[in-house]
């Protein structure tokens, strides 16, 4: 049942195309008058979920419900909302006030409503008289306008937005946005806009939904998702982060690049693995090294505009990203301090790979799409076993012929002195690898692990 201020309930909607689950068991619930953006990179799902919200989609599992009634069979123009697209789709045969009057004239309106509504949508998009002007004579800011407008001129009680200001350049996408947020707030409408630029969810939404591999990662305002991301993949997708890999030693105390900070997390318990997230605004630098938590050698400072960026190196071996307002010099000694409140202690499901396979013979296993040898097990021919191996243990190869199945990089993050990295196979397997090797995403990479970096256990009966 859909919430009383609920316009769109999304509940459990899948999609599959081919053998890509595209979408995967999505919950979402979208507010009257909220903004609000999909964020994620390419392929991740927004564009096939919005286009599901629209009706370009057929719903074969899950349903999507508009102030609480099932839209899912409901036909898209039947639904009460209209979407934007990137490429404008104007009529290039029609002027200006034929492109925005279109929808109208289709409904068959009296021509003094029309007119009245067209002008208001003129005024609402900063287009007055440019009514009679060929649509193809506007530059690309004025053709988005005219889409919005004539969007907007059939009061849609949602409006859909995929990737609208992409075609346009870097100063032009600035203003529509803010004309765009204004826009907004002038009509109070549901806007539900798609896009995979950070900065521009940050400063369209009420509420950013993130997404990657057709999942929801995790929903909250910007202010949450920026200070307070769930996971590495949200951090590191959400503005400059640094990302260490941690322990978490009792509550408010925790562990990384070598030192023991006070926190402000509870709840992990003692001794547990964990992530921490701090953003490099948030890093304090002391001229004085003895003054600081812990100190570094500035590698290099390069100003961006507003600020400055460093990045330093530690005794330890790890690297810090610094925005400063202030410039200090390569190479000079420098303390560093982080108050308790600015470091986010993330959870980790799990410090290893955890695999299901199936014995060949008894030092033979087959797992994530090949066979690979495996320590004396004595366990017989098919049976089923779970194969636990350290993200460390896992050696990606050059060539991929000289590994035991063919992979590609699908997503990798740089962790302070290593790199932690997540690859598919070729059969849609995953595994996940912790290296000091430098990769790019989407190289293709062979898999090799040694026998006696895995532990071959009885699969459990539900495995």
């Amino acid at each position: 049942m859909a919430g009383k201020d609920a316009i769109i309930e999304i509940e459990h909607l899948s999609k599959v195309f081919g053998t890509t689950l595209a979408l995967n068991d999505i919950n979402l619930s979208i507010k009257k008058g909220e903004f609000v953006t999909l964020l994620g990179p390419s392929g991740c799902g927004k564009t096939t979920l919005l286009r599901h919200i629209a009706g370009f989609i057929k719903v074969e599992e899950g349903r999507i419900l508009m102030e609480g009634k099932d839209i899912s069979e409901v036909p898209p123009f039947r639904r009460e909302l209209n979407t934007v697209f990137q490429r404008y789709a104007l009529f290039p045969q029609l002027d200006v006030y034929d492109n925005i009057a279109f929808g109208l004239k289709l409904k068959k309106l009296p021509e003094k409503e029309i007119n009245k509504r067209v002008k208001k949508m003129l005024k609402m998009v900063s287009m007055t008289g440019y009514e009679g002007r060929d649509v193809n004579s506007l530059s690309g800011g004025q053709q988005q306008r005219v889409a919005i407008a004539r969007a907007l001129v059939n009061y849609p009680k949602v409006l859909l937005l995929d990737e609208p200001l992409a075609a346009l350049d870097l100063k032009m996408r600035k203003d529509m946005q803010i004309e765009l947020k204004e826009i907004h707030k002038k009509l109070g409408i549901t806007f539900i806009y798609v896009t995979h630029d950070q900065e521009e969810a940050l400063t369209l939404s009420d509420t950013i939904v993130v997404m990657k591999d057709g999942r929801i990662l995790q929903t909250g305002s910007p202010i949450d998702i920026y200070n307070e991301p769930k996971n590495a993949f949200v951090a590191d997708f959400i503005g400059d982060s640094n990302i260490y890999d941690a322990v978490m030693i009792e509550d408010r105390r925790v562990s990384f690049c070598g030192h023991e900070f006070e926190c402000v997390d509870e709840g992990f318990g003692n001794n547990a693995p964990a992530e921490v997230v701090i953003r490099p605004e948030d890093i304090y630098v002391l001229p004085n090294p003895a003054a600081g938590q812990f100190t570094g050698v500035v590698r290099s400072c390069t100003f961006k505009g507003v600020h400055y960026e460093m990045f330093v190196d530690t005794p330890e071996g790890y690297e810090v990203m610094i925005q400063d307002y202030n410039a200090f010099e390569v190479g000079s000694e420098i303390g560093m301090l982080i108050k308790p409140q600015d470091i986010q202690v993330m959870h980790v499901s799990r410090v290893e790979n955890i695999f299901k396979g199936e014995m060949v013979d008894s030092n033979h296993v087959d797992m994530i799409g090949g066979v690979f040898e495996c320590p004396q097990t004595g366990f017989e021919r098919g049976q089923k076993v779970t194969v636990r191996v350290p993200y460390d243990k896992v050696d990606l190869m050059d060539n991929v012929e000289d590994g035991t199945v063919c992979a590609n990089i699908d997503f990798l993050l740089y962790k302070g002195n290593h790199y932690a990295i997540h690859v598919l196979t070729e059969d849609g397997y995953s595994a996940r690898v912790s290296t000091n090797d430098v990769w790019d995403k989407n190289d293709m990479v062979g898999i090799k692990i040694l026998p006696g970096d895995m532990t071959i256990e009885k699969a459990e009966e539900n495995d």
